[in-house]
C-alpha cells in the first residue's frame, strides 16, 4: 500500500515539485493550500493531486484538515513543512502584525502540522518530517529579520524533535534551500538577481526539482538513519 504523504504550500513553486516527484515515485500525497484557489484547481487538473485548503498557521484548521486526508488517503507516513509567505522590510519599519505572520506561517505551521501527525507516526513506528528552511535561515538577510527568525527556528525544531522520534522510527529533517527560480524569487528586481547569482559557486539559481530530490530521499523507508540532519541545497553560496 503507498505511503501517504502530505505537503503544506503544495500547490505552487517548491512545494509543487515536491508533490509531483513524490507521486511520481508512488505516494499517495495531499497537497494543502492557503487561498489561491485558481493555482489550487489548476494543480489539481494537471497532476491528479487532491488539494486541501487549509490555514497552517491555525491549529485548529489543521486538525481538521489533517482528519479530512486521512478519512480519504489514510493514516499520514510522510509530512513536508513547505508552506512560507514573506512579508519584508526592515525591522525599524516592520509592523507587529508583519512579524507575527511569517512566524505563524512559517515556524508555527511547522508545530501545527507535525503535533496532528506524530502521535500516529509513533504508534505505527514509521514517520518522516522533512522541514523546508532557507538559506536566510542560516546565514540571514537583510530585510528579512522575520523569515530568518522562523526559518531559524525550523532548523532547531527540527533538531529537537528528531531526538523524541529517533526511538520510534520517526525522522525529523530539514532541508535548506538557496535561491531557487520561483515566482518569489523571479519578482527580485534583475539587476540585484544578476548579483545573487554571481555569489552562488555553480552560477545558476537553483530549480523545484533540486529541492524536491533532496526532499524525496530524506523522506524514504531507506533513510531511517537520517535524522536531525539539515541538507544545505544552495550551489556552494552558503557552506554550513
Amino acid at each position: 500500500m503507498a505511503r501517504v504523504a502530505i505537503v503544506t504550500g503544495g500547490t505552487r513553486g517548491i512545494g509543487a515539485a515536491i508533490s509531483v516527484t513524490l507521486k511520481d515515485k508512488g505516494y499517495a500525497v495531499a497537497a494543502i493550500y492557503g487561498g489561491d484557489d485558481e493555482t489550487a484547481a489548476a494543480f489539481k487538473e494537471r497532476t491528479g493531486i487532491p488539494v486541501y485548503k487549509t490555514d497552517v498557521s491555525d491549529f485548529g484548521a489543521c486538525e481538521a484538515g489533517v482528519a479530512k486526508i486521512v478519512a480519504d488517503l489514510g493514516p499520514i507516513d510522510v509530512l513536508v513543512n513547505n508552506a512560507g509567505i514573506t512579508r519584508d522590510g526592515t525591522l525599524h519599519r516592520m509592523t507587529p502584525e508583519t512579524w507575527q505572520a511569517v512566524i505563524d506561517t512559517n515556524l508555527g505551521s511547522c508545530f501545527n502540522m507535525s503535533h496532528c501527525v506524530i502521535a500516529g507516526m509513533r504508534d505505527r513506528k514509521f514517520g518522516r518530517i522533512v522541514n523546508v528552511g532557507s538559506i536566510n535561515g542560516q546565514a540571514g538577510q537583510y530585510g528579512q529579520v522575520n523569515y530568518a527568525a522562523a526559518k531559524s527556528g525550523i532548523h532547531g525544531f527540527t533538531k529537537a524533535l528528531a531526538q523524541e522520534g529517533a526511538g520510534v522510527g520517526v525522522t525529523v529533517n530539514a532541508v535548506a534551500p538557496g535561491y531557487v527560480d520561483t515566482d518569489m524569487v523571479r519578482s527580485v528586481p534583475p539587476h540585484i538577481l544578476e548579483k545573487i547569482v554571481e555569489r552562488i559557486p555553480v552560477g545558476r539559481l537553483g530549480t523545484a526539482d533540486d529541492i524536491a530530490r533532496g526532499v524525496l530521499f530524506l523522506v524514504a523507508d531507506e533513510a531511517g538513519f537520517v535524522t536531525g540532519s539539515t541538507l544545505s541545497i544552495n550551489g556552494g553560496q552558503h557552506m554550513y
